[in-house]
């Protein structure tokens, strides 16, 4: 009776155990859309692994600066980095990281999904199909803005003037919203920039969006065409977003968030907050691992027939 009580009297007054802790690492400023998503992920995911999830901004060089923090950190499954095609492809093709390899540093966990891109005139332009764009863009000077040299934007302006034979002249920004306020200021023609970053002004008349730079048309702008559809399959642009482990993070940890992940994915508001934003064709972990290489391959080689360099 003695040991019993004993026992009794442990089990109220020991300290409950702390959960494990996981931190989704994003490798940009906070309030981007990278942090958004990851804090749409963030709740229902600490549910599934029954673990405290926590977010945490590391921006800095292209999302060099986050990543590398990842590649570094120890792989047992609770350090996340969820990059998007942006920082996880395009920058390390433009400028080589030093402090980790962008492919043998990282396993693929999950795509969580893509996203098109849009190209947008103000309504003061007074054209309302790429097509007229085009014909304008070659009789006399136009402008489209970027978030900067290299961007996806930056990118995006190229891949139309080398389908088109065009000569739009490039304005980088310090970012999209700078870019975004001189396209309604009238002080640029143009520019492309992921689909939930312009749709409020798409759906509010703010912009004109004139063509969807993705293989398919979006439920979201149903009435917008995609570039195949105006002759220009070459002129996509398309944003994944992904979560990746350290190299040497063992199979069962990763198994274990990618079941946790795709669950997540699958419940009805975060489904609906991700589809809301045009987001889809999520991809386990072995068909990301196939696709990463191909990304890398085609988008050397395009950055390099553009000419592109970052600052």
């Amino acid at each position: 009776m003695r040991r019993l009580v004993f026992a009794l009297c442990v089990a109220l007054f020991a300290a409950p155990a702390s959960a494990d802790t996981v931190k989704i690492v994003v490798p940009f400023a906070a309030g981007g859309p990278v942090d958004q998503l990851a804090r749409i992920l963030s709740n229902d995911l600490g549910q599934q692994l029954g673990a405290d999830v926590i977010v945490e901004p590391k921006g800095g060089a292209g999302g060099a600066i986050g990543s590398e923090a990842v590649a570094r950190a120890t792989p047992d499954g609770h350090t996340l980095l969820l990059a998007s095609m942006g920082s996880h492809v395009i920058s390390p093709t433009l400028r080589a990281p030093t402090g980790y390899d962008p492919i043998k540093s990282f396993e693929p966990v999950i795509m969580v999904g893509s996203v098109p891109s849009l190209l947008v005139v103000s309504p003061k332009l007074g054209v309302s199909s790429l097509k007229n764009l085009i014909a304008r863009a070659k009789t006399q000077t136009m402008t489209y803005g970027s978030a900067g040299p290299g961007t996806t934007m930056n990118i995006a302006g190229e891949l139309l003037n080398a389908a088109a034979g065009t000569r739009i002249s490039h304005v980088p920004y310090r970012g999209a919203a700078p870019a975004i306020t001189d396209l309604l200021g009238g002080h640029v023609d143009m520019l492309n920039a992921d689909m939930p970053v312009l749709l409020p002004l798409v759906k509010s008349n703010t912009v004109v969006a004139l063509a969807l730079f993705g293989g398919e048309r979006s439920p979201l702008v149903p009435d917008v065409p995609t570039t195949a559809e105006l002759g220009l399959p070459s002129v996509v642009m398309e944003s994944w977003y992904g979560v990746f482990v350290p190299a040497g993070t063992p199979q069962a940890a990763r198994d274990k968030l990618e079941k946790a992940l795709f669950a997540v994915i699958a419940v009805p508001s975060v489904k609906d907050k991700l589809a809301a934003n045009g987001m889809h064709g999520a991809l386990g972990s072995g068909a990301f691992k196939v696709r990463l290489p191909e990304d890398f391959a085609y988008w050397q080689e395009t950055i390099k027939k553009l000419g592109i360099v970052a600052e």
